[in-house]
């Protein structure tokens, strides 16, 4: 009986660059930044402003979720104590290639070290991408309805700017008597 997933020795570039955008944009420029472009754990975390710590269960989640997109079979931590020593563990895997893991995350560190692999083919591949969808129709058509929008907004603000009822003028200042006394 033969996986209906490709193992993720096989995982071709074209396959990460669809996951990457299927994927939600935090999590999407998180892998990007941490396993594409190969910034350091330490770079990542004082880039975004959060700690190690934090920074390595955003990694795993955003990894769970990548490799849940190319292997529904994987499965995600429990919350709490297991996150936790996934997250450690997963940034050890990253910097180590003998760091030991257990067999539940044995995928998503296969799937980071592919990737990790085929950096330079998965950029180009979201470059290619990203200039495809900002030349598509249906990107152009979204900017021009933007566009409009933005125009709507203005004309609107300047009839009611302009139509708005004249104030009253203010009124004259009082004279006071001096006190005769």
């Amino acid at each position: 009986m033969t996986p209906s997933e490709p193992p993720p020795s096989h995982l071709s570039p074209s396959a990460f660059v669809v996951a990457l955008r299927e994927l939600e944009p935090r999590a999407a420029a998180l892998l990007t930044r941490r396993l594409v472009a190969g910034d350091a754990l330490e770079a990542c975390a004082r880039f975004l402003g959060v700690s190690e710590a934090a920074l390595s269960v955003s990694l795993l989640r955003a990894a769970v979720a990548l490799t849940r997109r190319l292997n529904p079979a994987a499965r995600q931590p429990a919350e709490g104590e297991e996150e936790a020593a996934w997250a450690r563990m997963l940034a050890a895997a990253l910097e180590r290639e003998a760091a030991p893991v257990p067999a539940g995350l044995v995928p998503v560190v296969e799937v980071c070290r592919r990737l990790r692999a085929v950096s330079g083919e998965v950029a180009t591949g979201l470059e290619a991408a990203t200039q495809e969808e900002q030349a598509s129709p249906r990107r152009r058509r979204e900017d021009w309805m933007r566009r409009l929008a933005v125009a709507a907004l203005l004309a609107l603000t300047a009839y009611l700017y302009l139509s708005r009822p004249q104030e009253p003028p203010p009124p004259p200042p009082r004279m006071v008597a001096p006190d005769a006394g």
